[in-house]
């Protein structure tokens, strides 16, 4: 029997178990940086399977290790931990148990299947060479973001990888079907906050007034120029608000207005000349308005790029695994990604896993009906083991 075929019947062989453990996650979910309890139980795990770990990272943060103890690569992969504060709406036997805590993002699939290729590749060390580091990350879905900090607390320090895999699940693929793209993939990520101050008031005397919610309605307006008039048409760029808060009534014009947005781009260079952008065109607005603004611009995470030849390798090799009509190229996208930390360090891949029923579309990411087929953590842990083994030679 040959090494792939061996991985597809471990795969098989420990389906069952690793179920059970993404149940158990799923059942008790933890936010971002609270991921204490999910720690201890994986730690629990790799126990009793007697493999060597550190921990304590960021608090809760994992590193396990395979050395085979022969010469050759360090390849890092990789699973985040953290759930969402959502409330689940699902009628499942293992739904969370936690208020507004759900596992609506498949962490708890990264994780589980993290764990399955723990096993599979710790079968076969007989035939690896090199290290297999599994980095079990905290706080995704939060800045600063816990890869970020795993990295600044030396992670692998002493063990630096050649390369750096992850994979996330995808509703828009089938359980089966994978997908990839080359180059820059996901874009940065930064939290706006803006505070609009003017003079409240009676809505009946607007003379007496300086309208901070008239103010900031122009400002929304003027913001939008800078992906309009000032970013280069090809640029993928996106400025959207999401939350503003003008604490008045029918006939009351508060003080100060609050507005709250995001930023996303694909380029490193024009991110921070859009910040002085937002900036310049927030303090121009409403000093023009008689007002004032302080703007707050929390740097989120940056590009997420694969490495062009690894990810090629890893698709051509994804085509071995799984057949070549089960591997898709994907397009960018402008949600973000915390291991773009580790793709501007390392050369790195992120790839997605299909989740879907092959005839029903998934439920979207972040939605209380988030919902997973489970046969996909089959075809997550086997393609990881998979693209470790073959990556490692």
């Amino acid at each position: 029997m040959n090494i792939k075929e061996k991985i597809k019947k471990l795969s098989q062989t420990y389906f069952e178990e690793i179920i059970e453990i993404r149940r158990h996650i799923h059942t008790n979910p933890e936010l971002s940086f609270e991921e204490y309890n999910t720690s201890e139980y994986i730690c629990n795990i790799l126990d009793k399977w007697g493999i060597f770990y550190e921990k304590g990272f960021v608090n809760t943060g994992i590193l396990a290790i395979i050395d085979t103890h022969k010469p050759g690569k360090t390849i890092a992969l990789r699973a985040d931990m953290d759930a969402l504060p959502i409330q689940e709406n699902n009628d499942l036997s293992f739904k969370s148990i936690k208020s507004n805590v759900m596992h609506a993002c498949g962490h708890d699939v990264h994780t589980a299947s993290l764990l399955g290729v723990v096993k599979i590749l710790n079968e076969l060390r007989n035939d690896l060479s090199g290290k297999i580091l599994f980095v079990f990350q905290p706080g995704e879905e939060r800045i600063p973001g816990g890869a970020k900090q795993m990295l600044e607390e030396g992670v692998f320090k002493e063990r630096e990888p050649d390369l750096v895999i992850a994979q996330h699940v995808c509703p828009d693929l089938a359980t089966g079907e994978v997908g990839f793209k080359q180059g820059q993939y996901m874009a940065s990520s930064d939290e706006i906050y803006i505070t609009v101050k003017g003079k409240g008031g009676h809505a009946a005397l607007p003379e007496r007034l300086i309208d901070p919610v008239l103010m900031a309605s122009q400002l929304i307006v003027s913001l939008q120029q800078i992906v309009s008039r000032n970013s280069k048409p090809g640029l993928p760029t996106v400025l959207s608000f999401g939350k503003i808060i003008a604490n008045g009534a029918v006939n009351i014009i508060p003080d100060k207005v609050k507005i709250e947005g995001t930023f996303r781009t694909m380029d490193e260079d024009w991110r921070n000349k859009a910040h002085e952008l937002m900036k310049t065109i927030a303090n121009q607005t409403t000093a023009s308005m008689g007002g004032s603004a302080e703007i707050e611009i929390r740097k989120g995470y940056p590009v997420l790029v694969n490495d062009p030849e690894i990810s090629s390798e890893a698709s051509k090799l994804s085509e071995e695994y799984l057949g070549p009509d089960k591997v898709k190229t994907l397009d960018i996208r402008m949600t973000a990604e915390d291991f773009a930390y580790f793709s501007q360090n390392y050369s790195s891949v992120l790839y997605r896993l299909g989740i879907a029923e092959s005839d029903i579309p998934g439920t979207a990411l972040h939605t209380s009906g988030f919902k997973v087929n489970e046969e996909s953590i089959k075809h997550g842990m086997g393609l990881m083991s998979w693209l470790s083994y073959s990556l490692l030679k």
